[in-house]
């Protein structure tokens, strides 16, 4: 037995239990299980989630074969269904935000920065949160179109999800950078998201191709990290995983996760002052 324990006039003592050590990942998992706990209790917002994609590939991607003439070249499928993943993306990963205003009015966010969490944790895990869904309606897309004469390079569906996934990251972190600039005002935050959103979606050539387009369209475009990630997957899903299509679209997409990171975080920092 301890000295301290055989002194007399003392009571026995425990040990104080030392607290676990912080890790970005570890954080992360308990952000990201609290986020996905409402989705894992309401299932029905993932089917509702794939309304939208659907309805672009079945109504938009015929569409889009006739009009081209084939002057996408190869597989019109391989070329659009890329831009549909990172369009789901896009507008699934915007709206973090929207769920910090949320919390912000019942005071959970206030509760949520007086934790040991890291910062960056609450970033990555509400932005992941918003990717899990992502990825599994990516999934049932991706097996929906299968019969329909989608022919994807294994490697390089798996790489495009893998990239979008860190693209989720900091656009998420993005919006939720902007929630934290506008509080409370959540029109405010729709009108930004709303303005941001479609000129950036155009302008990666996701739609329609950008090679027929004006040239300062082709200019605004080629500052756009979006167009080198849809470049990327559609690259990737024809199987040239090494191209440096690819390369390019790995750099935008780890680049607007790094921006997005510092920028959330900053956010966070200041909203604590």
């Amino acid at each position: 037995m301890s000295a301290a324990t055989l002194s007399p006039g003392s009571a026995p003592t425990t040990p104080a239990r030392p607290l676990p050590r912080r890790s970005l990942v570890r954080d992360t998992r308990i952000v990201l299980l609290r986020e996905l706990a409402p989705v894992v209790r309401d299932p029905f917002s993932l089917v509702f989630g794939l309304i939208q994609p659907l309805v672009f590939l079945g109504l938009f991607g015929p569409l889009l074969a006739g009009s081209t003439g084939g002057s996408l070249g190869g597989d019109v499928w391989l070329w659009f269904v890329p831009a549909v993943l990172a369009m789901t993306t896009l507008f699934g990963t915007s709206v973090t935000g929207s769920n910090l205003q949320l919390d912000l009015t019942s005071g959970v966010h206030e509760r949520m920065l007086v934790t040991p969490l890291s910062r960056s944790a609450q970033l990555v895990g509400r932005a992941l949160k918003e990717m899990v869904p992502i990825v599994a309606q990516s999934a049932v897309m991706l097996l929906v179109m299968l019969p329909f004469g989608l022919r994807p390079d294994p490697v390089g569906a798996v790489l495009t999800l893998l990239q979008l996934a860190v693209l989720g990251i900091g656009v998420g972190s993005l919006s939720y950078a902007l929630a934290l600039a506008v509080r409370k005002q959540e029109w405010m935050f729709w009108v930004v998201q709303q303005t941001v959103l479609f000129p950036v979606m155009l302008l990666s050539g996701m739609l329609l191709p950008l090679e027929s387009g004006p040239a300062w369209m082709r200019a605004v475009s080629a500052v756009n990290p979006l167009r080198y990630v849809v470049d990327s997957g559609r690259a990737a899903f024809a199987g040239d995983i090494l191209s440096t299509t690819v390369a390019w679209g790995w750099l935008a997409a780890v680049a607007t996760a790094a921006v997005g990171l510092t920028i959330g975080v900053r956010a966070i920092l200041r909203s604590t002052d």
